[in-house]
């Protein structure tokens, strides 16, 4: 499994190496020993890295984002499956978006949800619409704040990749 780490400006590519366990990882192709343990029913997290012990403090943040805190440094990090990175560059997800534009399919797939309507405001990261592709389900988020101007699909509704879902206002 490959997932890419973000800290800070910096993205690291790290992949669980097969017969490890989940304890033997790769970071940009260099292996690492590895341990992650909760602490139950505390936001403890001891983590062990080639020896090296550290105790963290972990917020889950949501979509793949945590606040971490590290010897009284706190960094935001994100964690994201290659599936998921492919999907967010598709739709622009994870770019700062000054309001507007449109939302279209990243892949053909069947509409399974609408979560807006046309004049609703909405602020970046909100859902907008629940496409079905490949037996999963992919929620795509407004890339910025805006108002509704338009839902071009209904649920129920086959789409091509690169079809218009949803248009997007500046907020007034």
């Amino acid at each position: 499994m490959k997932l890419f780490v973000t800290i800070g400006t910096r993205t690291r590519e790290v992949t669980v190496e097969p017969g490890g366990g989940g304890d033997r990882l790769a970071v940009d192709g260099v292996s690492v020993d590895t341990a992650l343990t909760s602490i139950p029913g505390t936001p403890l997290w001891r983590l062990e890295v080639n020896g090296r012990v550290h105790l963290l403090v972990a917020s889950h943040l949501g979509q793949g984002s945590w606040e971490v805190v590290d010897r009284g440094e706190r960094v935001e990090v994100g964690v994201l499956d290659e599936r998921t990175r492919h999907i967010r560059a598709l739709v622009g997800q994870g770019r700062r978006h000054r309001g507007g534009g449109v939302v279209r399919a990243p892949m053909p797939g069947l509409v399974a949800k609408v979560l807006v309507s046309e004049g609703e405001r909405v602020v970046a990261g909100t859902g907008l619409v629940v496409l079905e592709a490949m037996k999963m389900e992919n929620q795509l988020a407004a890339p910025g704040d805006g108002v509704v101007g338009r839902v071009a699909v209904t649920p129920g509704q086959t789409v091509e990749k690169g079809q218009l879902l949803v248009e997007l206002e500046d907020v007034p």
